[in-house]
């Protein structure tokens, strides 16, 4: 079991930056969500021979900021469409891009925990009112979509106030999920699609927290002003049906869906 979290914890560190590739490579910025997903994915583009690509992965409000301050992307997928508007309005993007897909959280219980992975939060509210809860997993909710959402469901239950003594909170969700499952935390908020990640299935349990406990999670993806032949293929490429059918699986919601 610990080479097994040890092998996830190395995986989900995808949200650092990557070992720079060949020149030609395309620089795609994505959220942290997407740790899997998009591995997938960019994997599949370049096996077709459509191109190279470069993942750096991270909050999205993090990398919106390295964007305004000139990290050299090419294209951003980020969690929260806001973050893609800011740069849009900044004139920083070709566009107002695109939504890619809605996102969902869970709560993700280890198996060493003793907690329940229960959606309706009701199992967390007993063991923070029984003095139980010790440590809980979240991204960042200042610049983590992930985060905010976990934040937003957790008041809209009442227990935004009470679980503050508890919190850890991840740089990003990934980060959250890997606390989640290292033994740092007794469980955690994380994004349904690094729950669903077979690497993570055998380590815990989750279960879907209600999306009207909080705002939509509308990811939205969009070439920068300096995005050449590389990135502009990916960017149709996730709009087409092989991409989109991954992004399912990995649990996201098709736009319109």
């Amino acid at each position: 079991m610990p080479n097994r979290r040890s092998a996830l914890a190395a995986a989900l560190l995808l949200a650092l930056p990557a070992a720079p590739q060949a020149r030609e490579a395309a620089t795609i910025a994505a959220a942290a969500d997407l740790s899997f997903a998009l591995r997938e994915i960019a994997a599949k583009f370049e096996a077709e021979g459509d191109g190279r690509l470069r993942l750096v992965m991270g909050s999205s409000g993090n990398v919106a900021r390295q964007i305004e301050q000139g990290a050299p992307f090419q294209m951003f997928l980020s969690a929260d469409e806001d973050f893609v508007f800011r740069l849009a309005d900044r004139g920083l993007t070709r566009d107002r891009g695109t939504l890619y897909a809605m996102g969902r959280i869970v709560i993700f219980i280890p198996i060493h925990s003793d907690l329940v992975p229960d959606g309706t939060l009701a199992d967390l509210r007993a063991a923070i009112e029984g003095n139980r809860l010790r440590r809980f997993a979240i991204a960042h909710p200042d610049h983590a979509p992930y985060g905010r959402a976990a934040m937003q469901a957790l008041r809209n239950r009442g227990l935004w106030d009470g679980i503050q003594r508890a919190l850890v909170l991840g740089e990003n969700v990934a980060q959250a999920a890997q606390f989640a499952i290292t033994g740092n935390s007794q469980g955690g908020i994380v994004a349904h699609s690094l729950a669903l990640a077979p690497a993570m299935q055998p380590l815990g349990r989750f279960a879907l927290i209600p999306e009207a406990w909080h705002e939509p999670l509308r990811q939205r993806m969009v070439l920068l002003r300096n995005a050449g032949p590389v990135a502009e293929r990916f960017y149709a490429y996730m709009q087409e049906a092989p991409a989109r059918a991954i992004m399912a699986r990995h649990g996201f919601v098709p736009p319109g869906e």
